[in-house]
Parts: structure tokens; C-alpha cells; sequence
């Protein structure tokens, strides 16, 4: 499958899960919008009802009082009524009179001030319970008209002076007296449960200037939304009082009408990575496709140049006249071995990583002095570096160089680091390589320098991966499979140990090896 089509494809279902995410996480917002709205609006009708409930009682309750208070002033009247009855009468209006003379039982009767004074002003020379038979239908319609409208306005004086004590009476009450602060606790459960609220809430009572006058016992105020309220929207300024109230929990409440949708977030969620992964895993396979196939062709190349030489020693042997020449013969024998040791070592080099990467490979660890060993491995490479006309340096400043590895494959990576130097040298100065050693935090240091081609920084994070090149042309100036790096950081990590790389285009590369360091028991 082509790059272009892969990234399309990708990019479209990249673009519509990033779209099916916003639609869900746009809908749970609605979603809590609306909730919040239900909620509050909830709530402000619970708070006016809790509101009206408190004015209701206490109109009761002065009610009650007044009516307690008439039936005292009724029974006071009674106890006097028998000695001042004739006396009482005689200074009633003549139209009072004829209407307490139209019963006679109503001569036991007591009668308060108010009914007096309603019956004083509004005669009635016809009882209100009897109809006259000596008019027409008319008639008879207006006297009940007339018996009706004077109870109204009886009632409406009593209620009319009822409203009046209770008016005069709470404008004087302080706010702490007037408000049952337990009867307003249990409205507001009453109704936050009525209009299906049931969580927790607190609440403070407060005057028109901010002043707590009342807070319930477990008020705690953790900075949550607080809804007001009014009471007592009539009164004087100074008699204005407003309920406050909060719900610790509101937040909970609001989002647990959206938990069913956490879940649909999460599988879209578990599906967004799981596609990531797998056009994460189909770009690695692409680009370790890639990779194998230079593999394949460097290592076509690599194995081609020593067959074609062994080839062609082969076809030389084949000549009569190469047998009367022994040193002629014993060339071609010679370059016969090289060559194919040359291409023993290629594959065995192949097979060794195919074996790290089974993990059949078991390191023969042992106590050695790095030191040493990296004296004995410039020694013997000292020979290819004058091939060049180079130079190799070494500063053994680590005065404990003794690490626990295989001794065998410490030597490769030794030796792969300085062969890479060779490799990719510079052509305009000669080959100049370091080698230092020093302790630091009970830790060997190992830095292997070069004045190379160097590395630039997108590749150096590369080195190390299998089969990986550093591009230098169409031309196979480089010889090797991309394989040597990997296999030097395989044995550094397999030994317990770490290894970086530094590099400048044009100036040269540097790698630090840094080992644990023998501990002496």
C-alpha cells in the first residue's frame, strides 16, 4: 500500500473519532446544562414556597392569637353582661335595640365591640334569617342581597382589623424572633424533597445588609454556588431578610445524570489509541520493511565482492602455468582464505544478532581489567589506522577499570566502535582517534572518539536500531549491514551498562560506554 493512501486513510479516521468525541462530550454538556437549569429552577421554586409557608404560619398564628383573645374578651363580657345589661341597652341606638329585641334569647347573650359597632352601622330593621312573605320575588332577592353584603362587610372589618394587629405587631418584631428558624429548616426539606431534590444542602438566614442572623448547625461554606431568596417581600427595609442556601454535593448530583455516557467515552477512548497503535505498528513494519530490503541489498553487495574474489582465484588456480610459480600460488591460496574468512565472518555476524534477538545467546561473564583489554584491541588495530595515515590516542585515567562482562563480546563492541570510525572518515585530514577511560559515581567511562564525517541529529537517535544506515549516497563506499551498532548496544545492555552517542556534522562522532563497576565483597 502506497505512503499517500496510508496517510489518508489514517488521516480520516484520525478526524472522525476526534469528531465523535466532540459530539459526545458536546452532548453530556447539554446534557449538564439542562440538568443544572431543572436544578436550579427547582430549587427557586422550592425557595418560594418554603418563603410563603413561613408567612403562612405566622398569619396562623396571629390569628390564632386574636381569636384566643376575643374568646377571653367574650367571656370577660359574659361575667358582666347580668349587672350591666339594662343599663348596656339603654345606650344602645333605638335600631341596635329593635335588632337584640327581635330574639329573646340573645338577652344572655354577650357581644363584642366590633359587632356592635357593626350592627350600629349598618340597621337592619328585617332578621337576616327571615324572608318576607308579604312581597314579591323581587323583594325578597334584595333583602338576601342586602343580608349578604352586611355579613361581608361584618367579615371584612374583622379581617381588615385582624391584618392591622398582625401588620403593627411583626414591623416591631426583631427578625430573630419573627422567623421560626426549625419550621423554615423543615420547609425547605419539605419542598427541595417535593420537587425531587433530596442531597444534602446548608443554609443562613441574613438581613438586607449581609448580616448572618441564623446558620444551621452543620453550616459549612466551602466557596458553592449559593441561591437566594426573599422573605417577607412587603415588609419595611429593616424587616427584609433573605434565605441563603447552597448544596455541597450539587456537582455530583448534576453529573450523575451523565455517568451512563462515561463509558461510551472510554471505548471510544480504548479504540482511538488501539488505532494510533496500529498505524504506529504499520509505519515500524513499512519502515522495517524498508530497512530489510538495504539490508538485503548491502549485504547482496557485501557477499558478492568476496565470492566474485574467491571466484576468480578459483579460475586461477584452474591455469597450468600457476603451478610452476609456488609464491604465485601461494598468493592466490592466501587471498582464497582471507576472502573467505571475510565471508565467514559476515554471516556469522548475520546469525549472531538473529541468535541476541531469540535471546539463545548466554554471556560468559567474568572479571576483567578494561584497561587492559582496550590496550590489547588499540594494539592490534593500530596496524589498520597507519593504513591510513592516522593517529590513535589513548588516556587510561580510571584507576578501578575492573567490570564484570563477556570478554569476548566486550572486545567486539570495542573493536566495532573504532572499525566504525574507519568507515566513516573524513577523506581531507587524516584519521584521528581517542580512547579514554575514568571513574565517576562507581562507574567506568569509556569514551571512544573520532574526527569523522559525524552525524546529524534526526539520525542519531537511529544508530542503534537494526538494519539502520546512515545515508551516504548511492555509492557503497561503507561496507556493512547495519548491524554493528545494534549489536554493540545489545552486549552493553545485556552487561548492565548504558551507551549514547554524540555527534557534529563535519567534526566527528563521540560514544560513552559507562559499566558498573566490580564490587569488592
Amino acid at each position: 500500500m502506497k505512503q499517500r493512501i496510508v496517510w489518508i486513510l489514517s488521516t480520516i479516521m484520525g478526524v472522525s473519532f476526534v469528531c465523535l468525541l466532540y459530539l459526545q462530550v458536546s452532548y453530556i454538556e447539554e446534557m449538564v446544562r439542562m440538568r443544572k437549569s431543572q436544578f436550579e429552577e427547582s430549587v427557586s421554586r422550592s425557595l418560594a414556597q418554603a418563603a410563603r409557608n413561613l408567612e403562612l404560619v405566622e398569619t396562623k398564628r396571629f390569628l390564632d392569637k386574636d381569636v384566643a383573645e376575643l374568646l377571653r374578651a367574650e367571656q370577660r363580657a359574659q361575667d358582666i353582661a347580668a349587672s350591666h345589661k339594662r343599663d348596656s341597652l339603654q345606650l344602645l341606638p333605638s335600631s341596635v335595640r329593635n335588632y337584640l329585641g327581635q330574639n329573646e334569647s340573645n338577652a344572655n347573650t354577650a357581644f363584642s365591640s366590633f359587632e356592635l359597632r357593626t350592627a350600629s352601622q349598618s340597621p337592619s330593621s328585617i332578621p337576616q334569617v327571615v324572608i318576607s312573605t308579604g312581597g314579591g320575588v323581587v323583594q325578597t332577592s334584595s333583602q338576601l342581597q342586602k343580608a349578604l353584603k352586611e355579613r361581608y362587610m361584618y367579615h371584612r372589618a374583622l379581617l381588615d382589623e385582624v391584618v392591622y394587629n398582625i401588620v403593627y405587631t411583626t414591623n416591631n418584631l426583631p427578625l430573630k424572633q419573627r422567623i421560626n428558624f426549625k419550621q423554615l429548616d423543615y420547609f425547605l426539606k419539605s419542598e427541595l424533597q417535593n420537587n425531587g431534590i433530596n442531597i444534602p444542602f446548608h443554609f443562613s438566614v441574613t438581613d438586607r445588609e449581609g448580616n448572618q442572623i441564623h446558620a444551621c448547625s452543620d453550616y459549612v461554606y466551602d466557596g458553592e454556588k449559593i441561591y437566594q431568596r426573599l422573605i417577607y417581600e412587603n415588609a419595611p427595609p429593616a424587616q427584609m431578610a433573605f434565605i441563603n442556601i447552597f448544596f455541597p454535593t450539587m456537582n455530583r448530583y448534576i453529573y450523575s445524570s451523565v455517568r451512563f455516557m462515561i463509558p461510551s467515552i472510554i471505548f471510544t477512548l480504548v479504540l482511538l489509541v488501539m488505532f494510533i497503535s496500529t498505524i504506529y505498528i504499520i509505519s515500524r513494519q513499512k519502515k522495517l520493511t524498508e530497512l530489510k530490503n538495504d539490508f538485503v541489498n548491502n549485504m547482496t553487495h557485501e557477499l558478492k565482492t568476496p565470492i566474485s574474489t574467491i571466484s576468480l582465484a578459483a579460475q586461477m588456480l584452474n591455469d597450468p602455468a600457476l603451478g610452476k610459480s609456488p609464491m604465485m600460488l601461494k598468493h592466490v591460496s592466501g587471498v582464497i582464505n582471507d576472502e573467505t574468512k571475510r565471508l565467514r565472518f559476515q554471516v556469522e555476524k548475520v546469525l549472531q544478532m538473529s541468535m541476541f534477538e531469540r535471546e539463545a545467546t548466554v554471556l560468559k561473564m567474568k572479571e576483567i581489567d578494561a584497561n587492559e583489554l582496550i590496550e590489547g584491541v588499540v594494539k592490534t588495530f593500530r596496524i589498520k589506522v597507519e593504513k591510513y595515515e592516522g593517529s590513535i590516542e589513548t588516556m587510561l585515567s580510571a584507576y578501578d577499570a575492573k567490570v564484570y562482562v563477556d570478554e569476548m563480546h566486550f572486545t567486539n563492541v570495542i573493536f566495532n566502535l573504532l572499525d566504525n570510525a574507519i568507515k566513516y572518515r573524513r577523506e581531507d585530514v587524516n584519521v584521528a582517534l581517542s580512547i579514554r577511560t575514568w571513574n565517576e559515581l562507581n562507574k567506568l567511562y569509556i569514551e571512544i572518539e573520532d574526527n569523522g564525517i559525524g552525524i546529524k541529529k534526526e539520525n542519531l537517535k537511529k544508530i542503534f536500531d537494526k538494519f539502520y544506515r546512515v545515508h551516504t549516497g548511492n555509492v557503497h563506499n561503507v561496507k556493512g549491514f547495519g548491524l554493528g551498532l545494534t549489536y554493540v548496544k545489545k552486549i552493553v545492555t545485556d552487561m548492565k551498562g548504558t551507551i549514547r552517542a554524540e555527534s557534529e556534522i563535519g567534526v566527528g562522532t563521540k560514544f560513552i560506554i559507562v559499566l558498573p563497576l566490580l564490587k569488592e565483597k
